[in-house]
């Protein structure tokens, strides 16, 4: 074999061994699966059919809790003046607490807030709350629709039968408002259902909602109830239809607005003319019980004939167990036409 055949042919093996280096094959580099932690490689088809909207106003509507902003502690019981009345954030807690042997609540309704300290499904004022001893300014934002939370009137039409105030012997504790039997009545903020229950004597049907916001509400002499106690419901939503049972002369709705137990004006948070809110925050201040202050003044009565104690218990909206231990007396006591009695 001639030098010039051997150069020959390694010139022509090398241009083979280049030539075929430029369309060779890469290979990915090989990774090893974690066999505990598989890679998993999300579905496009799914991800296309995922509402993200739906998804957050389902988590809202199924969480419904308060807490506050900046990781507050909430086993801390915090003082009326360092609640942070202004800021809603709605997150889960997944947490429940027994109020009774029936019904569990989210832990948050009476943990969250210092007026949410107790839970009562018997009586209206369950708070040991002294207007006396309040001194500080509060502002209480009403709703936040940037954080899902809104407001609902509640009747559709708000027309004044009878106004907050004295009337008579006593305190009248709400504002009346003209229905026809059968209209629904709407929570007008969103909360949860504490009281559902019957006065004879008084408010005939009512419910008492417990609401976010730190305000709780009554809608009395009802006809029909559609909530249940436990029950957190939205604002708007249809808590029970018209009537006219218990104390009343005629189908209307007796509505009140309280905070720590104590009633408030409805007035000064709505405008039932137009039947509109006035502002989406509240103001409580001092003077805001300041008939409450009034009414634990002593009363006093003089009996008139045939009057007995059961009669001017419910005159003055106490009990007669409350007067025959403030005269001194018994059930069956005699009563004299004339004689005064200590009512509160």
């Amino acid at each position: 074999m001639s030098l010039k055949y051997i150069i020959s042919l390694i010139i022509c093996l090398s241009l083979c061994v280049g030539l075929s280096s430029l369309h060779a094959q890469v290979f990915p580099r090989i990774i090893k699966k974690d066999k505990k932690n598989p890679i998993k490689v999300p579905d496009s088809r799914k991800l296309l059919l995922f509402d993200i909207e739906e998804y957050m106003l389902d988590l809202r509507k199924g969480t419904d809790s308060l807490i506050y902003k900046d990781h507050v502690d909430l086993r801390r019981r915090l003082t009326l003046v360092s609640e942070d009345t202004l800021s809603l954030v709605w997150v889960p807690t997944h947490h429940l607490v027994q109020v009774s042997e029936q019904i569990q609540i989210d832990s948050i309704w009476v943990t969250a807030f210092e007026h949410y300290s107790s839970w009562d499904s018997q009586r209206i004022n369950s708070y040991d709350f002294n207007p006396k001893d309040f001194k500080d300014t509060i502002q209480v934002k009403l709703y936040d629709s940037f954080f899902g939370t809104n407001w609902h009137s509640p009747l559709e039409d708000t027309k004044i039968n009878s106004e907050f105030g004295f009337r008579r012997y006593r305190w009248h504790h709400g504002t009346d408002l003209d229905l026809n039997r059968g209209d629904p009545v709407y929570s007008v903020f969103d909360g949860i259902v504490r009281m559902r229950t019957y006065d004879r004597y008084g408010y005939g049907y009512y419910v008492v909602i417990r609401h976010k916001n730190g305000l709780e509400t009554l809608y009395g002499h009802l006809s029909k109830f559609n909530v249940e106690v436990g029950q957190e419901i939205k604002a708007g939503e249809v808590i029970g239809y018209g009537g006219s049972t218990g104390r009343s002369t005629g189908p209307h709705l007796h509505f009140e607005v309280r905070y720590q137990g104590l009633s408030i004006n409805p007035t000064e948070l709505f405008d039932f003319s137009i039947g509109r809110l006035k502002s989406n925050v509240y103001t409580i201040t001092a003077s805001s019980f300041d008939h409450v202050i009034k009414m634990q003044q002593a009363v006093y009565h003089r009996v008139r004939s045939g009057e007995n104690l059961s009669v001017i218990a419910r005159r003055y909206g106490t009990t007669v167990s409350q007067i025959t231990r403030r005269n001194n007396i018994s059930s069956r006591s005699i009563l004299r036409v004339g004689q005064r009695l200590r009512i509160r």
